[in-house]
């Protein structure tokens, strides 16, 4: 077992690494900052200073190293445009991003296992027709147009719930809608399928032939096992609403963590975006790690696999 987990933690830490050369190299494609934050008229003495002290002036893996070394200690350097720390201005965003997240993963399991559980029940009737129709139209309409319809509809038409900002519980219901929309798909999926094969098996059919009440069955005794694969992958269903929310972020103005990296990439503000993306992976990545040690605890056989 103590293999297998450190297996899994250097497969972690192998991504951490590989991450985080990957947004900085990215971020730094996106152009110079220094022309945002001198004057157009600046002289190329100043030009030159600016860019020295922000050591922009040595070359990339240079920059990187020093970027690496810094990052280790929590020290991801100070924003250009909001002038603090970056890594204060990402934990300050980071709960409304994990609220946000947290509230689409209720709505889509809530949504889901019903439909899942319903669809695997009625097999081939039009509740199943339904729950499938629905589970390829979750897959085929992506989130940020979920969220310009909902704003559309409930918004703009009806004017039931705000379209943008924060502020209470009417403010994340559209935004947990349209980040959870996707989930729910792949989620009705695995618990029809789960369900179909728990529902077959010998000792619901004897439940059955005892007089068993049907809805005990599928409830209590069916949906307990078939609950299993979907208990063990929800995390990750999180960590990818967590790296999802950005665009839900920026359609409703919510002040989380995604819209701030967003901003901070059109402000070339690399601190920043080098700060959100890492620590999103850092998250991703426990996500995933704490899912494989599930399954290893589950199935033993995955462990010495």
């Amino acid at each position: 077992m103590l293999s297998y987990i450190l297996r899994r933690v250097m497969h972690g830490v192998v991504s951490i690494i590989g991450a985080s050369m990957l947004i900085f190299v990215i971020s730094r494609m996106s152009g110079d900052p220094i022309v945002l934050l001198l004057p157009v008229d600046a002289p190329q003495s100043a030009i030159d200073a600016m860019r020295e002290t922000m050591g922009l002036d040595r070359p990339i893996w240079m920059q990187y190293l020093i970027f690496a070394g810094k990052a280790l200690t929590g020290d991801f350097g100070n924003s250009y445009r909001w002038q603090m720390p970056a890594l204060n201005l990402v934990l300050d965003r980071l709960p409304a991003t994990i609220e946000l997240a947290l509230s689409a993963l209720l709505f889509s399991i809530m949504l889901a296992v019903p439909l899942g559980v319903l669809s695997a029940v009625n097999r081939g009737g039009w509740i199943d027709t339904v729950g499938k129709g629905f589970a390829m139209l979750g897959q085929a309409m992506p989130g940020f147009w979920v969220g310009l319809l909902l704003i559309l509809v409930f918004s703009v038409h009806l004017n039931w719930l705000p379209a943008f900002g924060a502020g209470g519980v009417s403010h994340i219901i559209l935004p947990a809608i349209a980040l959870g929309w996707y989930p729910v798909a792949a989620q009705t999926r695995i618990i029809r399928s789960a369900m179909l094969d728990v529902l077959d098996s010998d000792y619901i059919r004897m439940g059955r032939a005892l007089g068993a009440p049907e809805r005990l069955l599928v409830w209590k005794y069916a949906f307990r096992n078939a609950a299993v694969p979907l208990v063990t992958v929800l995390g990750v269903y999180f960590a990818s609403m967590l790296g999802g929310a950005f665009v839900v972020e920026v359609i409703f103005a919510w002040p989380g963590l995604g819209r701030t990296v967003v901003e901070a990439v059109f402000a070339r503000d690399f601190p920043v975006v080098q700060a959100g993306v890492l620590f999103t992976s850092v998250l991703f990545v426990v996500s995933n790690l704490l899912v494989d040690l599930s399954y290893g605890l589950i199935d033993p056989r995955i462990r010495h696999g």
